[in-house]
């Protein structure tokens, strides 16, 4: 069972399985990205927000003096998104429902992606979650999960059908904390064309760090901002899955959730990297609203640059475990901590965006003119060999995030009632990163 779902679902394991595998002839685990609690507690709505313990951690009342993510768009690619709660009355803008059953994108069938949606943009309303980035808008694109397919006729591709929506809506950021262990050319494809589109995209890297560690998808795609789990001691989550998919973390563990798809109450005790991606990207939704005349690239810039990473962390490397560190957007938005650079260079994989003067396909380019997100013009030159995701191919990482200079309280968050940085189990940094093979 995961966070957002019934109890009533029965279902078993940490994630919840996605069948995605029409697409590939073979059955690909898919999954919502919380964590199973065998008894959730109910939380009554009015106690909820103090079950919020980051928004303390980050300072996020200080952040909001100054930026609320007002003006800015999230794709929230889930379950669907119930505008109708208290904390997202006014929040949810028309989406787009690619599961091909009966519904609507507003039509959330487990309570999953309206937990998301309120992390992210929630006002707060009737004593609900509040969302990080509370005067950000939600445009709700849904797909299935393992019990929908199994019990309905559905569409195959839904992922990718979701991912092309969200590139071509007015959302600048994308979120979506579902996975498969399978890359697929048709959504390799997809989040090619998102970042053609301009569009800053987060995907969680899974829970399964105890059961194999096996790369997720999009999560893993060199083009996707990989998110781990951390928690209210500031390590990264024992079952927040690592390696070279890891990008930065953001806090996961113990954040509250709707307990099914009747919104009748909240559980606690669950989150996982579904809830880190949500919390991540109302991060960037915060900057970019302090920021709105940069591009995705600089916004995921400044994130990378501000994050917390505590005293012993080495100048220029990049841990497994969490990436660049914790989403810190008050480091950046009271402190002015990290510089945007160039808008057009991708800090993920130091390339020239698609359509970007100079970029493989743009007019200053000997490479086609067509759109990066076609096959005949992918966005990194990738194979679309099925699998060749698992490969060892580069994602070369700029060694610039250097240890942090200045103390707050998410650099707090970091440290931990012990003073240890981020639990990063031997070898964990690497002053340079091989880039993912798309």
């Amino acid at each position: 069972m995961t966070a957002g779902m019934s109890q009533a679902r029965k279902r078993g394991t940490p994630f919840v399985l996605r069948r995605g595998l029409l697409r590939a002839l073979a059955v690909v685990g898919a999954c919502t990205l919380g964590i199973a609690s065998m008894a959730p507690a109910a939380v009554a709505a009015d106690g909820v927000q103090s079950k919020q313990w980051y928004l303390d951690a980050m300072n996020a009342e200080d952040i909001w003096k100054s930026a609320t993510g007002k003006g800015i768009k999230v794709a929230v690619i889930d379950t669907g998104v119930n505008p109708s709660t208290p904390s997202l009355t006014g929040q949810v803008l028309k989406g787009f429902d690619a599961t091909g059953t009966a519904g609507e994108a507003t039509d959330d069938y487990s309570g999953h992606g309206t937990t998301m949606a309120e992390l992210i943009a929630g006002t707060g309303k009737s004593g609900g979650i509040r969302g990080l980035a509370p005067d950000a808008k939600i445009i709700p694109m849904r797909i299935t999960d393992t019990e929908m397919q199994n019990n309905q006729s559905v569409n195959a591709f839904d992922a990718e059908d979701a991912i092309r929506a969200a590139a071509d809506s007015d959302a600048q950021i994308i979120s979506m904390s579902f996975s498969s262990d399978f890359s697929a050319p048709k959504e390799r494809e997809a989040v090619k064309y998102a970042e053609s589109k301009g569009k800053l995209f987060f995907a969680g890297v899974g829970n399964n760090a105890q059961k194999g560690n096996k790369k997720q998808y999009p999560a893993s795609y060199p083009q996707v901002v990989g998110v781990a789990a951390s928690g209210p001691d500031g390590r990264v989550a024992d079952y927040s899955q690592h390696g070279d998919s890891v990008d930065i973390a953001a806090p996961g563990n113990d954040i509250p959730r709707w307990c099914d798809e009747s919104f009748t109450k909240y559980c606690d005790g669950d989150g996982g990297t579904s809830a880190a991606t949500a919390i991540a990207s109302a991060s960037a939704a915060l900057i970019w609203s302090a920021n709105p005349d940069w591009t995705a690239n600089q916004v995921l810039r400044v994130m990378f640059e501000s994050a917390g990473r505590g005293e012993d962390w080495k100048p220029g490397t990049v841990s497994n475990y969490a990436g660049h560190g914790v989403v810190r957007p008050g480091a950046h938005i009271n402190r002015g901590v990290g510089k945007p650079g160039d808008p057009n260079l991708s800090p993920l994989t130091n390339e020239r965006t698609p359509g970007s003067p100079g970029a493989p396909g743009s007019s200053e380019s000997s490479a086609s003119s067509e759109p990066s997100g076609s096959a005949s013009a992918p966005a990194s030159g990738a194979s679309n060999a099925p699998g060749d995701g698992d490969g060892d191919g580069g994602k070369a990482v700029a060694a610039g995030a250097g240890k942090s200079t200045e103390d707050d309280s998410q650099l707090g968050l970091i440290l931990g009632g012990a003073a240890v940085v981020v639990v990063l189990a031997g070898g964990a940094f690497f002053v340079l990163r091989k880039r993912r093979a798309a």
